[in-house]
């Protein structure tokens, strides 16, 4: 498909509706399945659960339960009672959002949840997760700031500034 020349389309709200409900699908399914092949794999070929192996597994679901859930808040429609839709929730599939890293999220807890049976270790993936908020808290908050170059001086300002200076001087 060759590349649309000009401005995005716009979505309606139904498009909205629908594309979020499968985008839900797609992410419930996947952790159910990392989850599901994950504990397969211990009770066949495992050499049975360690304190570790249990506490991870608890901690994988609860974070892929906390994000699948802000996922399906944000995504919830507001509809009257003739069932038309009156706002049909965050769009998950921009570009770009809040919901594209939850989803980053999401596909890293599942993919370290099904490697982990090979090796504990994969357990430390999960540490790109704090690496990935502490580089974008530089690169977009942190670094702007610090780095931004001073306001310029207008030319009337000179004026104003020599004026503040002779009224210090008395």
């Amino acid at each position: 498909m060759a590349p649309q020349k000009g401005k995005q389309g716009t979505k309606g709200a139904k498009q909205i509706v629908e594309e979020n409900r499968t985008t839900l699908q797609f992410y419930r399914n996947m952790m159910m399945s990392a989850a599901i092949m994950y504990v397969l794999l211990m009770q066949l070929f495992g050499d049975g659960y360690q304190f570790w192996d249990m506490f991870f597994v608890v901690f994988a679901a609860a974070i892929c339960i906390g994000c699948f859930q802000f996922m399906n808040f944000m995504a919830r429609p507001k509809i009257t009672e003739s069932n038309q839709i009156i706002d049909s929730g965050v769009d998950l599939n921009m570009e770009a959002g809040v919901a594209e890293h939850v989803k980053d999220v999401i596909i890293l807890t599942s993919a370290v949840q099904v490697l982990s049976f090979f090796s504990t270790y994969f357990w430390l993936l999960w540490l790109l997760v704090p690496l990935k908020g502490v580089y974008y808290a530089w690169s977009k908050l942190i670094s702007p700031w610090v780095f931004a170059p001073a306001p310029e001086q207008q030319p009337g300002d000179e004026k104003k500034q020599r004026k503040m200076e002779r009224r210090l001087r008395r």
